[in-house]
């Protein structure tokens, strides 16, 4: 019998994706409170949103959190690294691309929401170039090189889409404690409204 490398397969389900923003360091994070409960009352993301966490006390931490049913927006602040995260958590149909652009639009649509409102005084904005993913189910995915060689050609797939070509860079949090996590970096900036464009 011939040996045959079997390529593992992979199911990208629950996926966040974090925009990482200009200002790295945490902002006052209070403004987006009355924000995110006017995002309740007129559910402008065809979600489910039904309450928030305020987390802001915790340092690092997930910011503040607008729960939904299907997924959770946030502006987050885990690793001391501030951005606009969604987090899917019910199950989605479809391929792992359809799952990664799900994800992705819901947060850049977050963060051009984000960007656009008078109230946070234009502090909140997309630095452009660097995007992380992460896949938040242990069971599916765990954190190990057998889940990144089977991640990544779909990951360069996305990145290649979503940056129209130009380059980029992939990186993977080393970490196996933590959840597996992808870093795209682009070598030329986008706006938020660009990379929705990318996504067709």
């Amino acid at each position: 019998m011939g040996n045959h490398v079997i390529q593992q397969q992979i199911q990208m389900q629950h996926v966040n994706v974090k925009l990482i923003l200009q200002n790295h360091a945490a902002s006052d994070l209070e403004p987006l409170i009355p924000v995110f409960h006017e995002w309740i009352q007129d559910q402008p993301s065809g979600e489910l949103l039904l309450d928030i966490a305020d987390y802001r006390h915790v340092p690092a931490g997930p910011g503040v959190v607008l729960i939904g049913h299907e997924g959770d927006y946030s502006v987050d602040n885990t690793d001391d690294r501030l951005g606009v995260r969604y987090n899917r958590k019910a199950a989605l149909e479809g391929s792992n691309e359809d799952r990664l652009k799900q994800a992705a639009r819901a947060a850049l649509h977050a963060c051009r929401r984000l960007e656009e409102d008078p109230r946070l005084g234009l502090e909140l904005r997309f630095g452009g170039q660097e995007i992380e993913i992460f896949i938040n189910d242990r069971l599916l995915a765990p954190n190990s090189d057998a889940t990144r060689d089977a991640a990544d050609p779909e990951i360069r797939a996305f990145a290649q889409k979503l940056f129209r070509g130009n380059d980029y860079s992939v990186t993977y949090e080393s970490d196996r404690r933590k959840l597996f996590k992808a870093v795209l970096k682009s070598a030329k900036p986008f706006s938020a409204a660009e990379l929705l464009e990318s996504l067709g």
